[in-house]
C-alpha cells in the first residue's frame, strides 16, 4: 500500500477548519453572540472567508491510553500537528479533517524477502533489492489551501513508532488503530494531550466532529478507526485503502506481493516506518515477533492476521464512507475496496464511491475540479450538517475509459448478472459446456512473467489459454469474477493456480501515467512556498495489443479454507474455486475475451522450483463473469 510518503513540514499542512454558521438552517451548530466569528454559507456551501496565512499552528502530544506497544511501562503517545483558523482563538468552533500516517518522517531503507524458494517454501540464498520509496507529501498540500478558509481545521497524526511518536509500528493491528482513535478522543475531551513542555492542552476550539482522509496507508487508518465505532468520527474518505492486511500480503492461502514490491511483508513495512527516536532499541523485539508470526511458508490465515482484518468491525462503523480506488491499482488491489464496499452496503452505511482507471493514485491529481466539488459537499454535509445536495447525487462515479466518467445509482452496476463461460477444445471459450474436451497439461516455470505468457501466440508449454471468438457487441463486466478449475498436480512443489482475465485486441488504454494538460488551476489560498495552485492532469494512454484485465491467485493447499493447509495427492483431480480481483471493464466489439491459467505469477507469488505439471479438465472448469452489458458469442 506504499505511497511511501515522507513527512511534510507544517508550513505546507493538509487541511483546515470548518465551523458552523449562526443560521438555524445548519444542523449541529451552536448559536453565537454577535461578536463571535462564524463561517459564511452561500448556495448551501461554506465559503472561503478565513485566512490561510494567519492560521494558528500547534503540536499536541496525545496519550494513547491502554496502549504500550514498546513495553516501556508508559502509555504510547502520538504527535498531532494542527492548523486552524485564527478565529478559533476568538470563540469559533470548527470540525477537523484528519490525516493519520506513519510516513511523516523519511522512511528507512529495508531489504525485501527473497521470493525464490525451495520445494518446502524455504527462501533460497539471494540478494534482495531495497524497496523503492518516494519522499513527497501525499496530497500536495491542498487541504489547507482549500478547506481551512472555509472553516475547517486540519490535524496530522504521526502514528505510533514514527517520527515524534512513541510506541512501535505493528503494521495494522489494534496498537496502530489506537493512535488516531486517541486523537479523536482528545478532540472530544476524552483523552489527555500535552504540549512539548508537558503542559496539558485541551481542544476547546473543536466541535468534536472529525473526518478522516488519506491515500494508501493513510487511507487504511480511516478504515481501521471507523471499525472501532469511536464517537466523533463522522465520516471517512479511504483512498486506495486496505480493509484486510491478509489480502494485501496474501491471497487465498498463498503468499503474495503488493504490485511493485515483490518480497515485501508486514515486517518490512514495520521496519520502514520505524522512525521514532531509538527505534531499533525500543522496537526491535516487537518487529522480530511480526517476522516470526506472519508465516511466509504456508501463507495461512491466522489470529495474527485476524486482528488486522477490519472487516471484523464493519458492524461497528458509524461514520459515512466515501470510497475511492483505482481499477488498475495492483499495489492495494481492488478486493480491498470491494469487500469493504459490499459489507458497508449490507450494514446500510451511508456511502459513496469513485472508481477511476488510474493506478495507486490520488483523485486530486486525476480529476481535480470535480473532486474538490464533491469532497467539499461531502465534508460540508457530514461535518457541518449543511444540506449540500451531495447525498442526492448518484452514489457511484465510474471512469469507464480514460477521461470518460459516468454516474450510476450504485456499484456493481445495476442489472449485473453472472454468466458462465466454459473452456473447450482448440483453446475455445464459450457459453456452452464442452463435454468431450480433453484434458490439457502445462509445466510451471518461474522466469517468464504473466505478460510474456499472455502475449505468446499459439500453444505454450507453460500456460493454458482459452479465448472467445470475436465479440459481437461491447461486453461490460462490473463486480467480482470467479473461476472454477478441475486440476491435478504432480512432479513438483508449486501450489499456486493463477487465473488471468485478458482482453485480446489492439486498443488505446491507460498506462498508469499522468500527463499535464498545461492548464494551471488555482483552487485555494496560497502561502509562501505553496501557491494553492496546480497543473491539471489527465491519464496517459498507450496503444497495446492486449490487457490483463484482472487476476486471481489460489494456494491449492488452501482449497477448503485460507486458514488450513491440506496437502495434495500427486496426480489426483481436485476442484478449485477462487476469485479474481474485482473490476469494472468493457471488452470492445471485435475483441476476444481470454482466460489464461498459469501457476507461478513471477511478479506476485513465491517462486518454487520449476517443473510442476498441472493437468486441467476443461469439461469441469468454468469462468463466471458479472456482466452488465453486451452479448457473448
Amino acid at each position: 500500500m506504499h505511497s511511501r510518503k515522507a513527512r511534510r513540514r507544517l508550513a505546507v499542512p493538509l487541511a483546515a477548519l470548518l465551523v458552523a454558521t449562526l443560521t438555524g438552517t445548519v444542523t449541529g451548530t451552536t448559536p453565537a453572540s454577535a461578536d463571535t466569528p462564524a463561517i459564511k454559507i452561500e448556495n448551501n456551501a461554506t465559503q472561503p472567508v478565513f485566512s490561510r496565512a494567519d492560521a494558528i499552528q500547534q503540536t499536541v502530544f496525545v496519550e494513547v491510553k491502554g496502549t504500550d506497544s514498546d513495553n516501556d511501562g508508559e502509555p504510547d503517545r502520538v504527535a498531532v500537528d494542527i492548523l486552524r483558523p485564527k478565529e478559533t482563538d476568538q470563540g469559533l468552533k470548527v470540525p477537523v479533517i484528519m490525516e493519520a500516517s506513519p510516513y511523516y518522517a523519511p522512511g528507512n531503507d529495508v531489504a525485501n524477502h527473497p521470493v525464490d524458494v525451495d520445494e518446502h517454501g524455504n527462501p533460497l540464498p539471494a540478494l534482495t533489492a531495497l524497496s523503492a520509496r518516494q519522499d513527497a507529501g501525499p496530497f500536495d498540500g491542498y487541504y489547507d489551501n482549500y478547506f481551512l478558509p472555509r472553516g475547517y481545521a486540519i490535524a496530522l497524526v504521526e502514528n505510533v513508532g514514527s517520527a515524534r511518536a512513541t510506541g512501535c509500528p505493528t503494521s495494522g493491528d489494534r496498537n496502530e488503530t489506537a493512535g488516531p482513535k486517541a486523537a479523536i478522543d482528545w478532540l472530544n475531551g476524552r483523552a489527555k494531550g500535552f504540549d512539548a513542555a508537558g503542559n496539558p492542552v485541551h481542544a476547546t476550539w473543536s466541535t468534536g466532529k472529525v473526518g478522516m482522509i488519506g491515500v494508501s496507508y493513510n487511507g487504511t487508518l480511516p478504515n481501521a478507526v471507523a471499525a472501532t465505532g469511536v464517537e466523533g468520527l463522522k465520516t471517512i474518505v479511504p483512498i486506495a485503502a486496505i480493509s484486510s492486511w491478509y489480502d494485501y500480503y496474501r491471497a487465498n492461502g498463498g503468499v503474495l506481493a503488493p504490485g511493485g514490491f515483490q518480497g515485501e511483508d508486514l515486517d518490512v513495512l514495520a521496519k520502514y516506518v520505524l522512525t521514532r527516536e531509538n527505534g531499533q532499541e525500543a522496537c526491535g523485539a516487537v518487529i522480530d515477533d511480526i517476522a516470526a508470526e506472519q508465516d511466509r511458508i504456508t501463507g495461512d490465515y491466522s489470529a495474527f492476521w485476524d486482528v488486522r482484518n477490519y472487516m471484523n468491525g464493519v458492524r461497528k462503523v458509524k461514520a459515512s464512507v466515501f470510497v475511492v480506488h483505482g481499477l488498475n491499482d495492483w499495489n492495494v488491489k481492488t478486493k480491498q475496496f470491494a469487500q469493504w464496499w459490499y459489507a458497508l452496503a449490507k450494514q446500510k452505511v451511508p456511502r459513496k464511491i469513485w472508481l477511476h482507471q488510474g493506478t495507486h493514485m490520488n483523485p486530486f491529481s486525476l480529476r481535480t475540479v470535480e473532486w474538490l466539488r464533491q469532497l467539499h459537499g461531502w465534508f460540508d454535509y457530514w461535518l457541518h450538517g449543511i444540506d449540500s445536495g451531495i447525498m442526492r447525487e448518484p452514489q457511484a462515479d465510474v471512469e469507464a475509459a480514460a477521461g470518460q466518467w459516468e454516474q450510476h445509482r450504485s456499484w456493481p452496476l445495476p442489472g449485473t448478472v453472472t454468466v458462465p463461460l466454459h473452456p473447450g477444445p482448440g483453446s475455445s471459450l464459450g457459453l456452452l459446456p464442452r463435454p468431450r474436451a480433453a484434458k490439457e497439461t502445462f509445466v510451471d516455470q518461474k522466469t517468464r512473467t504473466a505478460e510474456q505468457l499472455v502475449e505468446a501466440t499459439g500453444p505454450d508449454p507453460n500456460r493454458l489459454a482459452y479465448t472467445t471468438p470475436a465479440l459481437p457487441t461491447d461486453v461490460r463486466i462490473s463486480g467480482t469474477p470467479t473461476v472454477k478449475v478441475r486440476a491435478s498436480f504432480k512432479d513438483g512443489a508449486s501450489p499456486y493456480l493463477t487465473a488471468l482475465l485478458v482482453d485480446y485486441g489492439t486498443d488505446t488504454r491507460p498506462n498508469g501515467s499522468l500527463l499535464s494538460t498545461g492548464e494551471n488551476y488555482c483552487y485555494g489560498q496560497g502561502v509562501p512556498g505553496d501557491t494553492g495552485c496546480t497543473v491539471l492532469r489527465t491519464l496517459g494512454t498507450s496503444v497495446t495489443p492486449y490487457k490483463i484485465v484482472t487476476r486471481g491467485w489460489l494456494d491449492t493447499r488452501n482449497r477448503h479454507r485460507p486458514d488450513r493447509t491440506d496437502a495434495l495427492r500427486p496426480g489426483k483431480d481436485y476442484d478449485f474455486t477462487w476469485d479474481f480481483q474485482p473490476t469494472d471493464y468493457t471488452f470492445k466489439k471485435g475483441h476476444r475475451l481470454g482466460l489464461v491459467i498459469i501457476s507461478t505469477d513471477h511478479d506476485y507469488t513465491l517462486r518454487y522450483p520449476a517443473g510442476t505439471k498441472i493437468t486441467i479438465t476443461p469439461t469441469h472448469s468454468k469462468l463466471n463473469l458479472p456482466i452488465t452489458l453486451g452479448r457473448l458469442p
